[in-house]
């Protein structure tokens, strides 16, 4: 059984993980959204809308959404509006849409461990607090 799928460049640059020595050459850099795009005309209700309108700022706000990531983000907003209406009809997901829809809001940094791994875009890392072992720096 295979194991977890790898993290997208872009994700990794983002969270400060990024390194030069790993960088695999078969990677393909997708373009990032540039504007928050409109939600698609093929979102089944109006849940499925009102979560693009909510998650499509967050998301090209901290270059998480790529040109490639647009369709990935309405079936998860489709997903959730189908999962929203099925509540309200006092009815419950399947397992396997909870699953899915789970994977996808992990795959785009929304959940609470993944968010962990996330970090605000223009932050810079700070420096390595264990360089001087906490002595303080010798002036010559």
């Amino acid at each position: 059984m295979p194991g977890p799928g790898k993290k997208p460049p872009g994700l990794k640059v983002v969270a400060g993980t990024d390194r030069k020595d790993r960088k695999s050459a078969t990677t393909v850099e997708l373009p990032i959204v540039a504007g928050v795009p409109k939600a698609p005309s093929w979102l089944p209700n109006a849940h499925a809308v009102k979560e693009w309108d909510r998650l499509a700022p967050i998301l090209t706000a901290n270059k998480l959404l790529t040109e490639g990531g647009i369709s990935a983000l309405g079936v998860l907003c489709a997903l959730h509006g189908k999962i929203v209406q099925l509540f309200a009809a006092g009815e419950s997901p399947t397992g396997h849409m909870v699953a899915q829809y789970r994977n996808l809001i992990n795959d785009f940094g929304l959940t609470p461990v993944a968010q962990g791994k996330v970090k605000p875009v223009g932050k810079e890392p700070e420096g390595n607090k264990f360089s001087r072992n906490g002595r303080p720096s010798v002036a010559a």
